[in-house]
């Protein structure tokens, strides 16, 4: 029986070579190749500047230590999204807020961040679920009324766009944080990106990544060749020059790998449509690189034990997901004040989804095959 995860890297003879030139050249850390990654990514998003780390949950972190929130700030974001989008707040010592979702599109609803603002907001961090961006132009004019700043959680939206802009150009945002794990779109192994227009930030995420430690020309002329500085509390959040290869051969294929995932989203939706399920809408400003397919089914409605359901679809070799559980109903923000109850869109989102299979090496017998098995169990 064959088998689908909800999501998988997809691995060329190009990806290999590069990672094998890294092996036998002299430098597997710290090399020509960590800059070669984020000048294309540079080059690919429109920004000024890059700092590729070890991951996107290191890059969100540096984020939050770069606008220098912390203790007494508030940092508003989604309940839709993985733990690391509120625990990066969490890590500098500033308190999460959450703001419901737009149920339609799944992100967070901009009316709904208005509404959230105090006079101890410090940031808001918008997450492009599923690739679609969230509506920039709206959060940013709300922002910037404010003197808020804004990280864009692009974890799941590499190679979208939003109004013609490809997101993490950061017309609408200070900082913009990207994911390169195993399931998105593209992979580096584990690995994230920031990308910022701000030279003041890129200066302070370059420090904070490495040490807080600075070299230079003039230091080791004063004090040896030897000679570097520490001069704040930072940390190891490098990537290997072996990851920013594949980086670099992944990113070269980013557009036809965009073009596969929104042609295999349009056919899921195409022979699901007879069916009483729903999909979440893309908005006419939006060009998505989709992350995620979900799909919406009213189990109540229909009699059908969602636990069961996933169960049967794994049985049947389609390892569906659900995206996400929402963080506010997690132990640990529980513990904060957080409760059932608090945010209902996201909460009524979360009873109805299942994430089908998307990526790259899927092919149209494949989603036949899905869909069919899906049919059944349905």
């Amino acid at each position: 029986m064959k088998v689908y995860a909800y999501g998988k890297q997809s691995i060329s003879q190009d990806d290999i070579d590069a990672v094998l030139g890294v092996l036998k050249s002299d430098f597997l850390t710290q090399g020509p190749e960590l800059r070669r990654f984020e000048d294309a990514i540079c080059e690919y998003t429109g920004s000024k500047y890059c700092v590729a780390v070890s991951s996107a949950t290191a890059a969100l972190h540096l984020s939050m230590m770069a606008l220098g929130v912390g203790q007494g700030d508030e940092v508003i974001t989604t309940p839709n999204t993985f733990v690391a989008s509120a625990n990066c707040v969490r890590y500098v010592g500033g308190d999460v807020k959450f703001a419901d979702i737009d149920p339609k599109t799944a992100n967070i609803s901009a009316e709904e961040i208005e509404k959230s603002i105090t006079e101890r907001t410090r940031a808001i961090i918008p997450v492009h679920f599923a690739g679609q961006s969230c509506d920039m132009e709206a959060i940013h004019r709300i922002a910037a009324e404010k003197g808020i700043f804004i990280v864009e959680d692009a974890a799941h939206a590499i190679g979208s766009d939003y109004k013609n802009t490809k997101v993490g150009s950061c017309k609408y945002s200070d900082i913009t944080v990207f994911s390169f794990h195993p399931v998105k779109t593209i992979a580096t192994g584990e690995g994230g990106a920031l990308t910022t227009n701000d030279k003041d930030l890129y200066e302070k995420l370059l420090l904070f990544r490495g040490h807080g430690i600075v070299r230079s020309q003039e230091i080791a002329e004063k004090h040896g060749l030897w000679y570097y500085e520490m001069r704040d509390l930072g940390f190891n959040y490098r990537m290997t020059e072996l990851q920013a290869a594949l980086g670099v051969s992944q990113l070269k294929k980013l557009d036809q790998i965009k073009e596969k995932r929104r042609h295999i989203v349009s056919l899921y939706r195409d022979l699901l449509c007879d069916l009483r399920i729903g999909f979440l809408e893309e908005r006419n400003y939006s060009n998505a690189c989709f992350h995620l397919c979900p799909v919406l089914i009213d189990f109540e409605k229909l009699g059908i034990n969602k636990i069961k359901f996933v169960r049967d679809l794994f049985k049947a070799g389609i390892h569906s997901q659900i995206h996400y559980i929402p963080v506010h109903l997690h132990p640990y923000y529980r513990n904060l004040g957080l409760a059932e109850g608090d945010y209902p869109e996201v909460e009524r989102y979360y009873s109805k989804t299942i994430s089908l299979p998307l990526y790259y090496d899927l092919s149209d017998d494949d989603i036949h095959c899905i869909v069919n098995k899906f049919r059944e169990i349905m």
